[in-house]
Parts: structure tokens; sequence; C-alpha cells
């Protein structure tokens, strides 16, 4: 048995802003949310992310020659316990997918060698960085650059890193480490890549109606995932927690469809396209540049994208701010998506003209 609901807002659209967007950092806008429902929604997926996501990480070092956490090492500046603590800072990016789905610790082996001529051309002293200790493996190097020791007189030294996949924070003494040998040295170990997650919850606008919400998701990670990664990963992982209470579902809901509210949005939406350019407050450069462009409507031009705005002679980029801001504050935009409306750049004038016979029409009427 399926029960009818009334009208329920659904999100209809999801961006990640591309001018902060990095390896590091996203900013992503969902909207529109029934109200309330951006921080419902903001702050679940805060959590998963800080607490559910995996990453690999370095479990445990053994440095040839050196027997415990404790101890000097001839020709390295720092003990070893000042070189744990620099190995707690490397960063590495893996994947596991269904070809290679081993989560197994993997042990990293790299013969370090380093001769007296690097030590002089380094004015007595090399700096042995993450990528000089890390040897060949399927983990990428997120910061290669990461100072580990420095060496002081020529060496040749084994190490083995064991490096291994999982969640939140492990301290040594809680690892199980199957075989290990002497001389390894554990660490205590963070798997967390999400470092900060911000959410905000502002008003948006559906219709005539303001009271909806649009989230903002601020996504910090330290590099071994992507913050549009660790989004779609704390997604899946609700929804799969979602997933156990279906076994109880007694009914079936679907949401009523509101027809009339969606032509008024329509006709809303139409009479903001079909006003003149001339009716809008633009600088005399914006209006003169649209006119030789023959653009004569607000619809015409929500429908042409940025850059083909760029191309119309005389058009620079100071009348294309104001022409966005005065678009933003009407609700629009360039390279408007119109066509839930049934409207493209084909058929905008037509639509317009008719519109605009009916609305002659209704008012001869009245």
């Amino acid at each position: 048995m399926t029960v009818k609901y009334g009208k329920f807002q659904m999100p209809e659209k999801i961006e990640i802003e591309q001018a902060t967007r990095s390896n590091t950092f996203a900013r992503v806008v969902a909207e529109p949310f029934e109200r309330g429902f951006g921080h419902t929604i903001g702050n679940a997926l805060r959590r998963v992310m800080l607490t559910s996501m995996e990453a690999p990480s370095i479990i445990s070092v053994k440095i040839e020659g050196v027997a415990h956490e404790y101890s000097a090492i001839d020709g390295i500046v720092e003990d070893m316990t000042h070189i744990v603590l620099n190995f707690k800072g490397a960063l590495l990016r893996f994947l596991p997918s269904k070809e290679n789905e081993s989560r197994e610790p993997q042990i990293v082996t790299k013969i370090l060698e380093v001769t007296q001529e690097m030590i002089d051309s380094n004015n007595g002293s090399y700096k042995a960085t993450f990528n000089d200790v890390m040897g060949d493996s399927v983990f990428e190097v997120v910061n290669p650059d990461l100072h580990i020791f420095t060496i002081t007189k020529p060496m040749t030294k084994r190490i083995d890193i064991k490096v291994a996949c999982g969640r939140g924070y492990v301290p040594s003494e809680r690892h199980e480490i199957l075989n290990k040998v002497v001389d390894e040295i554990v660490l205590d170990s963070s798997f967390s890549p999400v470092t900060l997650v911000n959410y905000f919850v502002e008003n948006t606008r559906v219709g005539q109606d303001t009271d909806y919400d649009r989230l903002i998701l601020e996504i910090v990670t330290d590099g071994r995932i992507k913050p549009e990664e660790a989004l779609t990963f704390a997604v899946q992982i609700a929804v799969k927690h979602f997933d156990v209470f279906n076994s109880i579902k007694t009914h079936a809901i679907e949401f009523e469809k509101a027809k009339l509210e969606k032509n008024k949005d329509k006709e809303d939406i139409l009479q903001k396209l079909a006003l003149r350019i001339s009716e809008i407050e633009l600088s005399v450069r914006s209006t003169n540049c649209l006119a030789g462009a023959n653009i004569a409507t607000i619809g015409e031009l929500v429908v042409m994208p940025e850059y083909e705005m760029l191309r119309f002679r005389n058009f620079g980029k100071k009348s294309l701010t104001e022409i966005k801001q005065k678009l933003s504050e009407m609700g629009l935009s360039l390279g408007m998506d119109l066509s839930k409306y049934g409207i493209n750049k084909d058929n905008i004038d037509s639509i317009i003209n008719k519109f605009l016979e009916e609305q002659h029409k209704r008012n001869s009427e009245s």
C-alpha cells in the first residue's frame, strides 16, 4: 500500500565552487531543502566524514642497526624518538579497489645510500626526505618533501616501513601486528584524512517562498583523499546505515506533486524573462553592448553562456560582472538551465512572445 504525503521539497542541485576548489579543500552547495533539513543532513554528513573515512598510515618502522626508539644513530643528527615523530607526519594516498582488494598491511623496503659527495654538495649534511626513504609501492606519497632525518656521514641503511589502511586514531599499543620482528618500532597512527568539516545553513528561495534551506559544506582534508571523495563516501556510508530500517517498512510513501505551484513557478520565471533590458538598471555601456548583440530581453540574456558573452564586441569583464550581479539579485544567472520549464535557447523568443500575448489577453478580459 502506498500512502500519499503532501508536497515535500527535495534538493534539486549541488555544485562545487571551482574558484576555491583544490586537492585539500572544497566548498559544496546543495539546495533547496525543506526548512530544518539543512541542519539534519549537514550535521550527519559532517559527523560521518570526521569519524568514518579511511586512509593509509605508517604503523611501524624498522631501520637497520637501530634497536629501539630511544637509540642515537651514528652519523644522524636526530635521535630515533625525533625520527619517529617525523614519520608520524608522513602522508600516503591509496584507494583499495576490486582490482586490488588487499587491505593487509604492506611492507615497503628501501635501501638508502648516502655518499660523501652528496653530503659535501649539501654543505656537510644531507637532509633525507620522506621520498628518499619510501620505496616503490602502490602508495602515492602526498608530502614527499617531509624531513625525516639529517645525515652527516656516508652510510647505507635498509629501511622497512609497514603501512596499513584503517579508520580513526590508533595508538601504538593497540596495533595488532602479525609476525612482528625484532627492532620493529610501532607507531601511533592517524588514519583519518579529513581534518575539518564546517557546515552552514542559509535561506534560499523556491518560487515566492524564501524560508527553504541552502546547505553549504566546507571540507578540508590532508591530501590522502580529495574533499569530494570524502563527501561521496560519507553519503554512501550513511545510506547503507539507513537501509536496515527498510526491513520494517509497512507502507511506501509518495509525495504529492503540486502542479498548481509548478505552473505558478513557471509564470513567475516568465515574468522575469519577459522583462526588456531597458527595464532593469544597467549602465549605459552594458546596455549598449547587449543592444549591439541583439539581446533585447532578460530571457535572451540568461540562456547565453558566460563564455559566449565575452565574444561580443566591446564586451568586457566589468560589464559581465555588472550583469551577473544584477541577474543574481533577480534569482537568475547566465547559462541558466530552464529545461524544467521547457525553455531553451532555440525557443526562448517564441515562449516569451506567447506569454506576453496571453498576459495581454487576460488583462483585456479583466
